[in-house]
């Protein structure tokens, strides 16, 4: 039975590359890490790719290096993991949060126009659940504005969006920035980890610099000079490194990822037809330009269907089928619950009306149809 709602695919390569990297004398950031923003550059199309210890990490990094401070703005979503609001708040600024596409669970460009006030310094859009965001439409009002664009890209690795024609990997970037995630629950892992891509020289170098604690000279050139270096600390930067044995996993996850991402689309598409039967219940929107890799797969429940979410979360939970509700707000929690806030209907709805259900890699057809087996069950039960 799917007992767990996600679960990392790992397994012995993964573990041989650890016990290479450990054994190899060289564990904090060194060659491995290296390697590892090489090949992850590659993937995704981008002139550089900077590894740190999480994408909490990368994504104050990005707005530390952008500019961001004390006083200003950014406009971003509340319908996300709070660390999006927090890394706002790391540099000092407010978030300001616009509504969603109710049937995205993204970014609503059409709000954004008014969102923005002269205090604004960026705009940071999320690819939620692996989903692209409307970068283009995003982009469009950034640049009438002459904004930067940081993307939430936690959960979006191997995610594509359809840009001048043809289909591109989220993080080429198409923004100035774009920030990933490594955590146990993304589509691949390092244990915990992130990732900055851009095609800006100028900002791949803040990102190095300040991911090491300013320091000017790294490790990685000390160790090969030839003569006695010094390093100096120019700037106040932050211990946010990734170590090799994080990236010598990576690196194999990486190899991995095009298996990983069809077994989650295949998985997907049977769970949308086995849902199309269970009235009430609404399968995740993917629009045309969008390629989703299926991170999380979020079922609306819809008032047609005769259970309430959180009471068909608690039937599937005693039937041994753990999910989750939908994405948080941060809006909704203590740090950011402020007076006179603009309201956010869909941001609300969607946290009370979705539920996540079990999706990963190695997940059998008989637990997925349990799954929904169970959701039909509990709404005849519900409707006798």
């Amino acid at each position: 039975m799917a007992e767990s709602v996600a679960r990392p695919s790992l397994g012995e390569e993964e573990a041989a590359a650890a016990r290479d990297a450990i054994l190899s004398g060289w564990v904090t950031q060194g060659p491995q890490v290296a390697a590892f923003e090489e090949e992850f550059a590659a993937y995704v199309g981008a002139r550089y790719a900077c590894a740190v210890s999480s994408c909490t990490t990368a994504l104050h990094l990005a707005l530390h290096a952008l500019g961001v401070g004390p006083g200003d703005e950014v406009v971003t979503v509340s319908h996300s993991f709070i660390a999006t609001a927090n890394a706002v708040r790391y540099c000092g600024a407010t978030p300001v949060f616009v509504d969603i596409d109710p049937r995205t669970y993204n970014m609503d460009p059409a709000l954004l126009e008014s969102a923005i006030t002269p205090r604004t310094q960026a705009i940071l859009p999320v690819h939620q659940m692996g989903l692209p965001c409307d970068i283009e439409a995003i982009r469009a009002v950034a640049g009438r504005h002459g904004l930067p664009v940081v993307e939430d890209a936690a959960c979006a690795i191997g995610s594509e969006i359809r840009s001048d024609g043809q289909w591109q990997r989220v993080g080429r970037p198409h923004g100035d920035v774009a920030c990933f995630s490594f955590h146990p629950r993304k589509v691949i892992t390092t244990g915990d980890g992130g990732m900055l891509t851009t095609d800006d020289a100028a900002l791949d170098r803040q990102f190095r610099l300040l991911r090491q604690h300013g320091m000017s000279i790294p490790d990685t050139v000390r160790h090969a000079a030839k003569t006695v270096v010094f390093e100096d600390y120019p700037v106040l930067g932050f211990n946010y490194r990734m170590t090799d044995i994080q990236a010598a996993i990576g690196r194999v996850q990486l190899r991995r990822l095009p298996g990983l991402l069809a077994e989650r689309v295949r998985l997907a598409d049977a769970y949308t037809r086995l849902i199309a039967r269970i009235p009430g219940l609404r399968p995740p929107y993917v629009p045309d330009s969008a390629r989703s890799n299926y991170q999380s797969y979020a079922v609306r429940v819809t008032p047609e269907y005769p259970l309430g979410r959180d009471a068909l979360m608690q039937a599937l939970l005693d039937a041994g089928a753990s999910t989750r509700r939908g994405i948080m707000n941060s809006h909704q929690e203590p740090p950011y619950a402020v007076a006179g806030r603009q309201p956010l209907p869909h941001s609300e709805a969607a946290r009370d009306g979705v539920i996540l259900l079990p999706v990963f890699p190695g997940m059998s057809a008989a637990d997925q149809r349990r799954v929904t087996d169970l959701l039909a069950t509990a709404a005849f039960a519900a409707a006798a």
